[in-house]
């Protein structure tokens, strides 16, 4: 199939995704007050923070196995690929069953502060509900590994359209039990049962694409399982450091500012990065292959992609800046009702940072499809520092556009950092970038 044919695939089976992603969010949540009460849902929302958490422990060595399988497999090492999957698969295995232990203690400590005591949830409720929610989540640890064998397979939409149906059945599920009138207990099995029957489809599923295992006899190495761990805590400082300038600069303009600023800063931040979901949809859609293209060493192929996802987000970036700066302030004071009026200045600076933002995002997303996240994270932690100490200074000067600032300085740095090591990743040179992409345009048709 050509790789036109899968860019728009992938770019379609990502659009669904997305959309099923924000009914999930926004529609189960009038359900959830009527049913529950809000206070009731509000206990309900904070205790699954615990296996939110808990989720983030294969965010790193799940990825960093399915990174090797995939760019292994590309480069024609079909034996390396193979025992990849051996080793990445046991890796997974233990960290499910160090999830256990973790889940069952972390519930033992809870349960002896009695903390569960404290909540309007029955205690015997909370624990069922997180019971089944982390062992959800646990197990849904299998996936990323599964994802690799469709990305190898150059069927990366055919996963997406898998996983889009699994969170449609768990909204379909999840909503069925509210207006049944059920309960977390209720609600949190569903959805176990949901997740089980899933993975175990998407894997054999995943298994048939590529039936590597028929030919290659792959072996559990331990080189193999060093390399997943090493790679995996490289991965595993993404979400510390977003953690880190998200909360970090709501906190800082708390303590500065005051509460309504909080709201102002935030509502403001949520508006402008709207813009940046549309990227992701974007970058969802050219990241499998050019993952693959990478691997193969192909990066003449590779730069292609990695220019196409570049016109894309910077097209969408401009025209979220026009939209913002003409007709933003309208919506937004519509979108709040004209409870709060964020400073201009501020207002500005936040939409100047979509476009740095659109391209340092798709820039670090080249370097982990490379499996190089140190590359990324470390300096995303760094920056996000910066961010939030400059930030917390400005703030005592300027306000909330000193705030403003400080998340501003946070995207320009990441792109000054992350792009070049991008475009040197795939020998892109600069000089002839733009040329490139004019002449890219010129042969559009063609791509």
């Amino acid at each position: 199939m050509s790789l036109k044919k899968n860019l728009l695939k992938n770019g379609l089976a990502t659009l669904i995704q997305k959309g099923i992603k924000i009914g999930e969010q926004l529609l189960l949540v009038p359900f959830f007050i009527s049913s529950w009460g809000a206070a009731y849902y509000g206990e309900w929302l904070t205790l699954t923070i615990i296996p939110t958490i808990i989720g983030f422990t294969n965010l790193g060595f799940g990825t960093a196995a399915a990174n090797y399988f995939v760019l292994r497999y590309a480069d024609n090492d079909k034996q390396g690929a193979s025992n990849m999957a051996k080793s990445g698969f046991l890796t997974i295995c233990f960290i499910v069953i160090l999830g256990i232990l973790i889940s069952i203690l972390l519930m033992l400590i809870l349960g002896y502060y009695k903390v569960f005591d404290k909540t309007l949830i029955n205690k015997d409720d909370a624990i069922n509900a997180l019971t089944y929610l982390m062992t959800a989540r646990i197990f849904g640890f299998y996936m990323q590994l599964y994802e690799a064998y469709y990305k190898a397979a150059r069927r990366a939409s055919l996963g997406m359209n898998i996983q889009s149906f699994y969170s449609f059945s768990t909204l379909l599920g999840g909503l069925l039990v509210l207006l049944v009138g059920g309960d977390i207990v209720s609600f949190s099995l569903v959805t176990l049962i949901i997740t089980i029957f899933f993975v175990i489809i998407y894997g054999v599923i995943a298994y048939r694409i590529l039936p590597i295992k028929k030919e290659y006899k792959g072996e559990v190495l331990l080189s193999d399982i060093k390399a997943i761990v090493r790679k995996g805590f490289g991965f595993l400082l993404s979400p510390i450091w977003q953690a880190v300038f998200f909360q970090g600069t709501t906190f800082v303009v708390r303590i500065v500012l005051g509460p309504v600023a909080v709201t102002i800063f935030n509502t403001v931040r949520t508006l402008t990065r709207a813009v940046n979901q549309a990227n992701a949809m974007v970058i969802a859609s050219v990241l499998p292959e050019l993952q693959f293209e990478i691997g193969a060493r192909n990066n003449d192929q590779a730069r292609k992609i990695f220019r196409f996802g570049l016109i894309m987000v910077s097209i969408i970036a401009f025209i979220g800046i026009i939209f913002l700066f003409f007709g933003g302030q309208w919506f937004y004071e519509k979108w709040t009702q004209k409870a709060i009026n964020p400073p201009v200045m501020m207002w500005n600076i936040f939409i100047i940072g979509i476009f740095f933002n659109a391209l340092w995002w798709l820039s670090g997303d080249v370097l982990i499809a490379a499996n190089k996240p140190y590359e990324f994270t470390i300096a995303g932690l760094i920056v996000a520092i910066i961010a939030v100490f400059t930030s917390y200074i400005l703030c005592s000067y300027f306000g909330l556009t000193g705030a403003a600032i400080g998340s501003l300085i946070m995207d320009v740095f990441l792109f000054i950092y992350v792009f070049p090591r991008s475009c040197k990743l795939i020998d892109q040179r600069f000089n002839l970038l733009i040329p490139d992409i004019l002449s890219d345009l010129k042969k559009y048709g063609k791509f």
